[in-house]
């Protein structure tokens, strides 16, 4: 296991820890009056709520859009280092709490597939995403970022998860 696998092996242990526990009340749980959650559309789509400015303050992210946004970015990323067509923010609606949980299961898969097969030479050819063209990052730099990009989301996905099972009334 190269480097950059067991790296991710390790985000990946705490990423399963938290969301082999969720359950269906812990996705759209409101911790704060202020949040960022995902909401059906008049079709029905579950789309996250979004500024391309900050807001001040900033919302509290709810698990349903934290894992929204780990299948966004996990999606963008994979796109661009497959040399795909980049979905847009709008096009990767939120699939609900089960079918979240194996979305981003499928994209763990696919990510395993891709560090498996870089190459030395692989890692550092120029990479734009996440940063743009002129960044001088490489596909390492890129793989570098989502392993801690998938440790921050799913330490704030536990964290919510743990706020949420200690704040249920006792009966």
């Amino acid at each position: 296991m190269n480097g950059l696998a067991g790296q991710f092996e390790l985000a990946w242990a705490l990423a399963d820890l938290h969301l082999s526990a969720l359950d269906d009340g812990d996705f759209l749980w409101e911790p704060a009056d202020t949040v960022w959650t995902v909401r059906p559309d008049g079709s029905g789509r579950w789309l996250p709520d979004w500024s391309d400015a900050e807001p001040d303050p900033i919302p509290v992210p709810t698990i349903g859009w934290l894992t929204w946004h780990v299948t966004w970015w996990w999606s963008v990323t994979l796109a661009h280092l497959d040399g795909e067509p980049v979905p847009d923010r709008t096009e990767v609606t939120w699939p609900g709490g089960a079918a979240v949980v194996a979305r981003i299961r499928e994209l763990a898969e696919r990510w395993r597939a891709i560090l498996d097969q870089l190459t030395a030479a692989d890692l550092d050819r120029p990479s734009a995403f996440p940063w743009g063209p002129d960044s001088g990052r490489t596909v390492a730099d890129t793989a570098l970022w989502l392993h801690v990009e998938l440790t921050k989301n799913v330490a704030e996905i536990g964290q919510l998860r743990l706020l949420r099972a200690v704040s249920r009334p006792t009966r």
